[in-house]
């Protein structure tokens, strides 16, 4: 239906796709219509800002003709714009000289100018074989061959190269920006993919001020990329596929095993093992396949992530560090010298976090609706965060896609977002000290809980929306859509359920068929 005339008033809730959520086995017809969702007839937040230039889409304009400028390809000019500002932010740190505290009053830290010298990249040394690392395989392997690059780079320039004379750390800061910058393409890339008829969501990823601040914090987007193009195969049915790039983006991080997860529970659901365990057998492999030869030749440094992350203590950004400061560091372990594990502190985190994973199983199984995968890998890895001893600011970068194919809403994406623009203006302050002219410790953790708080909203929000799917904006906005994620879980029927709530039942009940 590509190029058809909106034939209603887009205030029409029946004509803009106002519509109960698929069910199994109720076929809907589809109204004459544009074939994607029109952002300005949707969201109050897109809508006034239409005002800006000319005001909502009209309701006898076309949609899918554009020659050059689709969805994707603005939403990707989106990004690059965001992209170069985010570089512009970096760049008074790229130099590695951070005299008077620079990396904090420019706001510019980041982790891969230092420890470009720490792990003696500077020098050639090859990750994991030459020093320890405390990053999974993959991200030390993205270390790796930003620095080859670098030095490729040195080799053709030398003195008469177009840019004699920048530090060797500055040329591996760039290429690892560029880098990260065409991951941060991908992640668009699958971020529209997975969004069905609603392509124009993509532009909540493309304008984040999360990506804005946080795109060269850290090696994070190679995890988030590896983790979208892994839902797009699921949604694409190639669940060998999907395994393999889930596998590889849980040897960057450990977050995607949180999108497995989600995937667990929803194929147990419908009764859909076989392609998830294809899934999880190709993830292995591939996990294995990247990890085994590290850890056959240098056992030790590899060993160094799993070591780091069990001995690490709680860190400034958390709950639990809250609760040490309050109690001055008498809660849990008490004091702990050098290199000692923080073991009560990992037995409460693991507790809470099976306690609140098991509660997200439940919801998924007792929903009058089959949630969608997005609101499930959400949900987990929102959890996570808020719960785990471990909470960098560029974390929430992980948050980012699942966020918007969990809710696509502007105004609480938006405000989740600002708060974590402020959580890192207060970490920088902070860490820059009032003799600094910095902020105060209390200042700090204000900005912090109010992070916290919007995480909570949204998983409130989210979890409001699995309970009542008529007010799920991605099933409502086109009639008949269930999960575009979904792949085989698109339009399944259940087979394992929970009795839902009764509140529950009566709304879905309501709901017009």
């Amino acid at each position: 239906m590509t190029g058809t005339a909106h034939p209603t008033d887009p205030s029409d809730s029946s004509a803009a796709g106002g519509s109960v959520p698929f069910r199994a086995g109720v076929d809907v017809a589809l109204p004459d219509r544009p074939d994607r969702l029109v952002p300005t007839w949707d969201d109050p937040v897109v809508r006034q800002a239409s005002e800006a230039v000319g005001g909502p889409w009209g309701r006898h304009a076309v949609t899918g003709r554009a020659l050059f400028w689709t969805p994707l390809r603005v939403c990707l000019l989106f990004a690059s714009v965001v992209l170069a500002l985010a570089w512009v932010k970096q760049a008074p740190c790229s130099s590695g000289i951070w005299e008077g505290h620079l990396q904090y009053t420019h706001f510019c830290y980041n982790d891969a100018v230092p420890l470009f010298g720490a792990h003696g990249l500077d020098d050639g040394a090859v990750p994991y074989l030459d020093s320890a690392v405390e990053y999974p395989v993959l991200t030390g392997g993205l270390m790796a061959v930003s620095a080859a690059l670098a030095r490729a780079y040195g080799e053709v320039s030398g003195d008469a190269g177009l840019l004699p004379g920048f530090p060797d750390v500055q040329v591996y800061y760039v290429v690892t920006c560029l880098l990260l910058a065409l991951l941060s393409l991908v992640v668009v890339r699958t971020v529209l993919a997975l969004s069905g008829r609603r392509p124009w969501d993509t532009a909540m990823v493309a304008l984040s001020p999360l990506l804005l601040v946080h795109a060269f914090t850290n090696w994070d987007l190679l995890a988030v990329a590896l983790t979208g193009l892994g839902m797009w195969a699921w949604a694409r049915q190639r669940q060998v596929l999907a395994g393999v790039l889930l596998g590889l983006a849980v040897a960057a991080k450990f977050y995607p095993l949180l999108v497995l997860g989600a995937l667990f529970l929803l194929c147990l659901r419908a009764g859909r093992w076989r392609p998830w365990l294809r899934t999880a057998t190709a993830a292995v492999a591939a996990w294995l396949a990247v990890n085994l030869p590290v850890a056959l030749l240098a056992t030790d440094n590899w060993a160094t992530f799993f070591t780091f992350s069990r001995t690490r203590p709680a860190n400034p950004e958390t709950l639990w560090n809250l609760v040490l400061t309050l109690t001055d560091g008498r809660a849990f372990d008490g004091p702990l010298a050098d290199g000692e594990s923080p073991s009560v502190l990992n037995a409460v985190v693991a507790a809470v976090l099976l306690a609140y994973g098991l509660g997200v199983a439940w919801l998924t199984l007792a929903a009058p609706v089959r949630p969608r995968v997005a609101q499930v890998a959400f949900l987990l890895v929102a959890g996570f965060l808020l719960l785990n001893k471990v909470w960098s600011p560029q974390f929430s970068l992980w948050l980012l896609p699942l966020a918007v194919l969990a809710r696509p809403r502007w105004r609480s994406l938006l405000l989740w977002q600002a708060v974590e623009a402020l959580v890192w203006v207060v970490t920088m302050l902070w860490y820059l000290g009032t003799a600094n002219r910095g902020i105060d410790e209390e200042w700090f953790w204000l900005g912090v809980l109010a992070r916290d708080l919007a995480v909570v909203v949204l998983i409130a929000l989210v979890v409001r929306e699995i309970w009542r799917p008529d007010h799920d904006v991605v099933r409502t906005s086109w009639p008949g859509v269930d999960d575009p994620a979904g792949g085989v879980l698109d339009r399944s029927a259940d087979v394992v359920t929970l009795p839902a709530p009764r509140r529950a039942r009566r709304s879905l009940s309501r709901s017009p068929t």
